[in-house]
């Protein structure tokens, strides 16, 4: 199924339709790139990276590993082959000066950044793809706004 990325408005009431938008959402991130991943507990956002992680795994031939949220370390790594991504969620940080302390912000065309709850962070420098999750008809059904 073709999906339009920049710039648009997804259902991903499905995990099935979650599952193929990260497959596709894999064509468009070749490394250096830093995608923020807002929404509301719950909403999809780990469910998308675990999905796009997998992907990444599965298209380079490599065993498709458990993907948990770093909701308590902060950070979870994966390598594959050789791309390098780093799972953050920032959830539990409360002060822009923690945010610091985490060296989000390494720049290198080998690494795909992908940071869940990245309200804090106030670098204007920094160009980034946002993922927008949502909650629509009363929780029955989600969707994720994508800008690029």
């Amino acid at each position: 199924m073709p999906i339009a990325i920049k710039d648009s408005t997804i259902d991903i009431t499905s995990e099935k339709l979650t599952k193929e938008l990260a497959k596709e959402f894999t064509k468009y991130l070749k490394g250096g790139e830093f995608v923020f991943l807002y929404g509301e507990m719950g909403v999809g956002k780990t469910t998308f990276v675990k999905y796009f992680i997998n992907e990444y795994q599965k298209i380079n031939n490599l065993t498709q590993t458990e993907i948990t949220s770093p909701t308590f370390s902060l950070l979870n790594e994966y390598q594959v082959k050789d791309i390098r991504i780093k799972h953050y969620d920032l959830f539990r940080i409360n002060r822009k000066e923690d945010i610091n302390n985490l060296d989000i912000f390494e720049k290198d065309n080998k690494l795909i950044t992908l940071i869940e709850w990245p309200q804090l962070i106030d670098d204007k420098d920094i160009k980034f793809i946002t993922l927008t999750f949502n909650y629509l008809n009363q929780l029955n059904d989600r969707s994720v706004d994508i800008k690029v």
